[in-house]
């Protein structure tokens, strides 16, 4: 197998292409979908090469617990510089276990202490905050709005704020940008595929904004005003109006037609094209990352006494 064990670490960068055409080529729902899948099946295939590059590596210490024909010749021929490979997996490994558990005690904490500020609020599915910093952002089960925001929208701007939170709950969009956050913790070259999909569901619940108030441009000037008001989010794994990332073009989008509702561009095109050949890329990039896990599992499997 050689050197291609190590692939499953670098070609999350194949996913670089797919993620700038998707997010400005492909409907933002279908874009979401395909980005956050992408993003966790490579994630899963590069940390679980790092484990097994880490038990290859540190077979051959004095008193590890480990069978002892994973220190054989024919296994450390499977993995190059198993040795140099094997010691540098295991601070990688810690890494991603510390910043993973990490960003899942942020978004815990952050969800756990909103919904303790909101006890004894009216409203099941909507939470007016008597604070007077304007902020709004969608928890798993409610949205949460300040009365200092709603005092800077006009009716119909209040009206497409909750139609772009409640987009935000129907589609679960903190699972998505949950696990993109998480898989670019795993890998840093999936952090392109994060930025991607944080701003693809930010347009997908824009345009179900705009289908829920029939105007694309109140809409827009919604989130104009929310960008200049709010102060964003508590916490990046969880979705609002006016969340980081580029409301310029958010606002252009808007103020253009609305996307094709169609999965894919017509294949016979140039953004076609390109689109299918970057998911297709992508795709490959993935089943060789499992593929490369796969074998050196069962090389490991092979060695192991029964």
């Amino acid at each position: 197998m050689g050197v291609f064990v190590l692939l499953p670490l670098v070609l999350p960068l194949t996913a670089w292409p797919v993620a700038r055409l998707a997010e400005g080529r492909l409907h933002p729902r279908t874009a979401t979908r395909l980005l956050t899948a992408m993003a966790v099946v490579m994630a899963g295939c590069s940390t679980l090469c790092l484990a097994l590059l880490m038990v290859v590596g540190t077979a051959q210490l004095p008193g590890n617990p480990l069978p002892d024909g994973w220190s054989d010749p024919e296994v450390r021929a499977a993995v190059p510089h198993d040795e140099v490979a094997g010691r540098a997996a295991i601070p990688a490994l810690a890494a991603v276990a510390v910043l993973s558990g990490r960003t899942l005690r942020r978004h815990r904490r952050v969800t756990r202490l909103a919904r303790r500020a909101l006890t004894g609020l009216p409203g099941r599915e909507v939470s007016v905050l008597p604070d007077s910093a304007p902020y709004a952002y969608a928890l798993p089960d409610r949205i949460v709005v300040t009365t200092a925001l709603l005092r800077g929208l006009t009716p119909g701007e209040r009206r497409a704020l909750f139609a772009h939170e409640r987009a935000h709950l129907v589609a679960r969009h903190h699972r998505h940008l949950l696990a993109v956050h998480l898989a670019a913790r795993a890998n840093p070259f999936l952090r392109p595929l994060r930025t991607a999909v944080v701003y693809t569901a930010e347009r997908w619940a824009d345009e179900a904004a705009a289908r829920a108030v029939g105007d694309r441009r109140t809409v827009a000037r919604a989130i104009g005003k929310a960008a200049l008001l709010s102060r964003g989010t508590p916490a990046p794994t969880l979705a609002a109006l006016a969340a980081t990332g580029p409301v310029p073009r958010r606002v252009a989008a808007l103020l253009g037609p609305a996307p094709v509702t169609r999965s894919w561009p017509a294949t016979f095109t140039a953004a076609g094209l390109a689109v299918w050949g970057a998911a297709a890329g992508t795709l490959v990039s993935a089943m060789s990352s499992a593929n490369s896990a796969v074998t050196l599992f069962l090389i490991l499997s092979a060695a192991t006494p029964l």
